[in-house]
C-alpha cells in the first residue's frame, strides 16, 4: 500500500515539476515577444518594408532583407523538395533493407543534428569556391539545402510509414506496379505530412544565420538582388547588423524586423499544422 502511495506520489511531483516549468518557459517566451512587440510595433510601417538599408535609423528599411529572403527560401525550396522527397521515397520503398542501408539512415538522422555552421563550411568550399559562385543567393540556398535535407528524407520516410498497408495491398492486388502504387496511392495520401516536414524544414532555414555569413552573405546591401547569382542578405543577417550597433534606434529597427521575421516563421509553422490535421482526418475518414 505504501509503495502504491509513494508511486501516486511521485508522479504528482513530477506532474507538478512538469507544469511549473512548461508555465516558466511559456512566461519567459511571452515577456520577451511582448517587449519585442513593445519597441518595435511603432517602426513597423510601409515605408519600413520598402527603404532601403541606411546608416540613418530612422530612413532604414529591410526592403532587400526581406527580398533576398524571399530569394532564398523559393530556391531552396525548389532544390531540396524533389530531392529531398526523391530519396525519402526510395529509401523506403526501393533500398534492400541490409547493414548498408542501417548504416545510411543513422547517418542520415545524425546529419539532423550537425552544427548548421558545420554545413557553412561546406558550402564556402563546394559551392563559393569550386562552383565558383561566389557569394549569391543560389550558393546560399544550395547550402541551406543541404541544412534541411536531413529533415525533409526523414518526414518522407515517416509520412509514407503513416500510410496503411492495406491502401498498398489494395493496389498491387489490383495489378498496379509499384510506381504506380507509390505515384497514385501512397503519395497522395501522405503528402499532407511530406508538406509538413518540408514546410518546417523551410522555416528552419529562413531564421539561419551562420551558414549564411560563413559563404559571404553581406550585412549592408544597398540594392535589391534581381538575379540567383546577385548579392544579397536576408532578414536575421540584416538584424544582427542592427543590434550590433550601439544607437538605440537601431535597435527599435531590429526589433521590428524581428516582428516580421516572426511572422514569417509563424505563418509557415501555421500552413504546416493545418495540412497536418487535414491530413489526419483525410486518412481518418
Amino acid at each position: 500500500m505504501s509503495k502504491g502511495g509513494t508511486s501516486i506520489t511521485k508522479d504528482k511531483i513530477f506532474k507538478g515539476i512538469g507544469l511549473t516549468a512548461t508555465f516558466s518557459c511559456l512566461l519567459i517566451l511571452a515577456i520577451f515577444l511582448g517587449f519585442i512587440v513593445y519597441q518595435g510595433v511603432e517602426r513597423l510601417s510601409l515605408d519600413f518594408l520598402m527603404a532601403l538599408p541606411s546608416r540613418f535609423a530612422d530612413q532604414s528599411g529591410i526592403y532587400t532583407a526581406w527580398i533576398g529572403t524571399l530569394w532564398v527560401m523559393v530556391l531552396t525550396t525548389l532544390i531540396s523538395f524533389p530531392v529531398g522527397v526523391g530519396a525519402g521515397i526510395y529509401l523506403e520503398e526501393y533500398s534492400r533493407k541490409n547493414k548498408w542501408s542501417t548504416f545510411l539512415e543513422i547517418n542520415i538522422a545524425n546529419l539532423a543534428g550537425v552544427p548548421s555552421i558545420i554545413y557553412g563550411l561546406l558550402g564556402l568550399e563546394v559551392f563559393v569556391r569550386l562552383a565558383q559562385m561566389g557569394n549569391s543567393i543560389l550558393a546560399g540556398s544550395m547550402t541551406l539545402s543541404l541544412l534541411i535535407l536531413p529533415i525533409i528524407i526523414v518526414s518522407t520516410r515517416e509520412a509514407i510509414r503513416a500510410v496503411p498497408k492495406t491502401i498498398k495491398d489494395a493496389s498491387r492486388g489490383l495489378g498496379a506496379s509499384k510506381w504506380q502504387t507509390i505515384w497514385h496511392q501512397i503519395l497522395p495520401a501522405s503528402f499532407g505530412g511530406i508538406l509538413t516536414g518540408v514546410i518546417l524544414a523551410i522555416s528552419r532555414a529562413v531564421g539561419e544565420t551562420a551558414p549564411l555569413i560563413v559563404i559571404g552573405a553581406l550585412a549592408y546591401v544597398p540594392f535589391a538582388p534581381q538575379g540567383p547569382l546577385d548579392e544579397f542578405t536576408v532578414l536575421p543577417i540584416q538584424i544582427f547588423n542592427w543590434v550590433s550597433r550601439p544607437q538605440h534606434e537601431f535597435m527599435i529597427n531590429a526589433a521590428a524586423a524581428i516582428i516580421v521575421l516572426l511572422g514569417i516563421t509563424f505563418l509557415m509553422n501555421g500552413i504546416a499544422v493545418y495540412l497536418r490535421n487535414r491530413w489526419q482526418n483525410k486518412l481518418n475518414c
